[in-house]
């Protein structure tokens, strides 16, 4: 296509057909027009349509659906009234089973596209068994509601900070639902003053309710994440603390924490407890765990367990092994595997996370690991020039990926075997074609489907020196 073809052959507003022939990471179906790639969201693969187009770009345009024509096989009637509006789910449109489909395609494809790699064994996805409820955190932004004015909870809408006000989110437990409309009714009725933070002014008070569930214990944390912190503030919001454990008692802790910050960062670095305990109990692949406001965990415990015990059969560790496991967290990757290696070491950036991966070793009766806290790659590289030889090593990155540094130290330490769980295909992939051109086959891959009904798509994939 000649340079400006595009801007003269599909223009803002005009009507085409188009038949929907792909999918993307983001949900959005895409077909094409007079060479265009043309994405529309809400669709689905094997739609006739007639779109509306409202954005033209030199490679590619977006549009709306006008008219299905032509419904998709794998079309369904969304179950959720939010969803048209709602920035979460991407696919309640569509079947489950389509859905699936998609994100393993999506896996592979991303492998072959960004890595030039096909894995020797691609292992079938890791679907959801549990469609809604299945997330135990959630954190609400706090607003205005655009009809009455009454101070409400709700998501944002699809790439903006336009608050939709909801309480019933599908992929949240029930209990969340009833604890956020119970705190509307207590701040609206009682406390005036705890008022929703504005982002554009700096003005209010209550930006954030963060709320954390144990999934086995099904024990609760409430967390009021605010501007400014007073003892009027924490009175107030102690007071409905006390309401809601009183009226609830799963809820086990009631928190607040302080973001004074110009930032779309939710948490603030101080914490404090208003009532109840400071921490709440679960267990994730059999070891307890202990969980904070600032801890990292995974947000679908069943399908991290389902991951990790497939991270630890690809991985197989064994009794006269050492594995390092990088990027660690709270440990619950390494520590699922203690019992069938010699050796765990895990290495975390946030000391926090070291301090419960100890913790939550001890708890486990586990002595068999130990943690460190630092960047991955400088001790990663640290490790290697020491001459510290894992014989496996696990990697579960940020959806950044891997940095370099850790990488090249990975390679210098020569393990047997690296898998690498990730939330980022496409970084994964990166990663993973790194590691292949420096003596490493990609030997198994497995999707897994952590947030059903959104675009996001988790994978492990195993990696082997090759001995040659």
């Amino acid at each position: 296509m000649k340079q400006g073809a595009a801007e003269t052959t599909v223009r803002k507003n005009q009507q085409i057909p188009l038949n929907i022939t792909g999918m993307t990471a983001e949900g959005n179906g895409v077909g094409h027009f007079c060479g265009l790639a043309v994405f529309v969201p809400q669709t689905a693969v094997g739609d006739v349509l007639t779109v509306r187009i409202v954005k033209v770009l030199r490679s590619h345009a977006y549009g709306i659906i006008e008219e299905i024509l032509t419904p998709s096989p794998d079309r369904i009637i969304p179950d959720c009234p939010h969803f048209r509006r709602c920035g979460g789910c991407v696919f309640r449109h569509i079947s489950y089973e389509a859905e699936c489909r998609i994100k393993a395609q999506l896996v592979t494809d991303t492998f072959s596209r960004i890595g030039h790699l096909t894995p020797e064994t691609v292992l079938p996805i890791f679907s959801a068994e549990q469609l809604d409820g299945c997330r135990n955190k959630a954190q609400y932004p706090c607003g205005r509601h655009p009809e009455t004015g009454a101070l409400c909870f709700g998501l944002y809408a699809p790439r903006s900070h336009r608050l939709v006000p909801m309480t019933d989110c599908l992929l949240q437990p029930p209990a969340f639902a009833e604890i956020l409309r119970r705190c509307e009714a207590l701040l609206n009725a009682e406390y005036p003053g705890i008022t929703p933070y504005d982002e554009e002014t700096g003005s209010g008070v209550l930006r954030h309710l963060y709320l954390r569930r144990g999934y086995h214990s099904g024990e609760i944390m409430v967390c009021f994440v605010t501007a400014r912190d007073s003892a009027q503030i924490r009175t107030a919001l102690g007071s409905v603390g006390d309401a809601l454990m009183h009226g609830n008692p799963a809820v086990k802790s009631v928190m607040l924490n302080c973001n004074p910050k110009r930032t779309n960062v939710i948490l603030g670095d101080k914490t404090r407890c208003l009532c109840g305990s400071e921490t709440i109990a679960d267990t994730l692949c059999g070891i307890p765990v202990s969980l904070s406001p600032q801890s990292f965990y995974q947000v679908n415990t069943a399908q991290a367990e389902r991951l990790f015990a497939e991270a630890k059969r690809l991985a197989a560790p064994q009794k006269n092994e050492l594995l390092l496991d990088l990027y660690c967290g709270a440990g619950a990757i390494g520590l699922s595997m203690a019992d069938a290696a010699g050796r765990v070491i895990g290495v975390e950036v946030v000391p926090q996370a070291i301090a419960d991966a100890k913790e939550n070793a001890a708890r486990a009766g586990i002595t068999n690991a130990e943690f460190y806290p630092g960047d991955a790659g400088e001790i990663a590289a640290r490790f290697a020039a020491e001459g510290i030889r894992p014989d496996l090593i696990v990697l579960d990155p940020p959806r950044k990926g891997c940095d370099a540094a850790a990488l090249d130290a990975c390679l210098q330490m020569a393990p047997s075997r690296i898998v690498m769980i990730s939330c980022n295909p496409a970084t994964a992939a990166r990663d993973a074609a790194y590691l292949h051109a420096h003596g490493y086959s990609a030997d198994a891959l497995r999707p897994a489907d952590f947030f059903p009904r959104t675009g996001h798509v988790e994978c492990v994939v195993l990696m082997s020196r090759n001995e040659s």
